[in-house]
């Protein structure tokens, strides 16, 4: 606790002294330089110089959460909307009602069609001992099995027409969107619903033809969200080939379960290593604020650094703002 006070009191001190040297009031001297945001080194400061060095890094890829199973669930007959059985947010199962429309001639024609097979097969069983006691010709037969089949065929088109009366959800999930209004008149391919599955999550990436030798499926990964969110995931296909014009390899990863990531979401996938050359400072050199003095011609310069990931030994990535052989002043523990 004590080497944490003793941090903070040399963080401010430099910055106490930052602000000292470089005001508008110029004063005499050695610290005229501080008009242009020069000055010598402060007290308590040391010295270190930005150093190029290889690491072996995650390979951060940018993509978004989706799941296989996301449909929008359309009208497949023409009719009045008369009841709305699911809403938004509604968790469902496969075949469940969302939704039904007026069915009244549907329903007509359906007992009909139920009528008439149960005549027509009474018929072909009496044609049928008939024909077998030698009392009916072959041709009247054939004729009484053909009535029989077509009640058959009308039968089933008479459910079907029914049944699309009822629409369902394709797949268990979750309703997304509702279109579907009451007393609303709708068509064939009018968009009603959406049904999206909350899982398995999955991440496409696309990993540049360098990296993607070593990958393979089975992979392990890390998804990280916005908010923190963050989960394990592993390679479930890729690509047996290199796509020639983006010079890629496509991935697809799934999420673990348990996760508080969305489909639609964006996220960054880790995985693998990049080995790259990088430049690197110690982390004490830049203050909380992205700043830190670059020491050059025994004078030093405040500058806006831009920071990438720690390195380990206290060591820092530096995106832009230093580079290699320039030295930082840093505050002594």
């Amino acid at each position: 606790m004590r080497d944490g006070i003793g941090r903070r009191v040399a963080g401010l001190s430099m910055l106490a002294w930052i602000i000292v040297s470089c005001g508008k009031d110029p004063a005499p001297g050695p610290a005229r330089g501080a008009e242009t945001g020069a000055a010598p080194v402060p007290p308590g400061g040391s010295i270190a110089t930005a150093e190029t060095t290889t690491v072996d890094l995650p390979l951060t890829l940018s993509s978004q959460v989706y799941v296989e199973h996301d449909a929008a669930v359309l009208a497949r007959s023409s009719g009045m909307v008369q009841a709305i059985l699911a809403d938004i947010g509604a968790t469902v199962q496969a075949g469940q009602e969302l939704a039904r429309l007026e069915s009244t001639d549907q329903e007509i024609a359906l007992a009909q069609a139920k009528e008439k097979l149960a005549r027509t097969s009474q018929n072909a069983e009496r044609q049928r001992s008939l024909t077998t006691a030698g009392f009916a010709t072959r041709a009247d037969s054939e004729q009484v099995e053909f009535e029989y089949r077509e009640a058959e065929l009308g039968l089933r088109k008479a459910q079907r027409d029914f049944d699309l009366t009822r629409i369902v959800a394709p797949f268990a999930g979750v309703v997304t969107s509702r279109a579907a209004r009451v007393q609303r008149m709708v068509n064939p391919g009018d968009s009603l619903f959406r049904v999206t599955a909350l899982a398995p999550l999955l991440a496409g990436v696309r990993v540049p033809e360098t990296e993607a030798g070593g990958l393979r499926v089975g992979a392990g990964a890390q998804v990280l969200g916005s908010g923190g969110a963050s989960a394990r995931a592993r390679v479930i296909r890729a690509s047996p080939v290199m796509d020639a014009a983006s010079g890629t390899r496509e991935l697809v990863l799934e999420i673990g379960a348990g996760s508080h990531l969305r489909p639609g979401g964006a996220v960054t996938v880790q995985l693998g290593t990049e080995r790259r050359q990088v430049v690197a400072i110690p982390k004490s050199a830049v203050a909380r604020e992205g700043y830190a003095l670059v020491f050059e011609n025994n004078r030093t310069t405040l500058r806006a650094v831009t920071l990438g990931r720690e390195i380990g030994d206290g060591r820092v990535e530096v995106v832009s703002g230093i580079s290699a052989g320039e030295q930082v002043v840093l505050t002594t523990p």
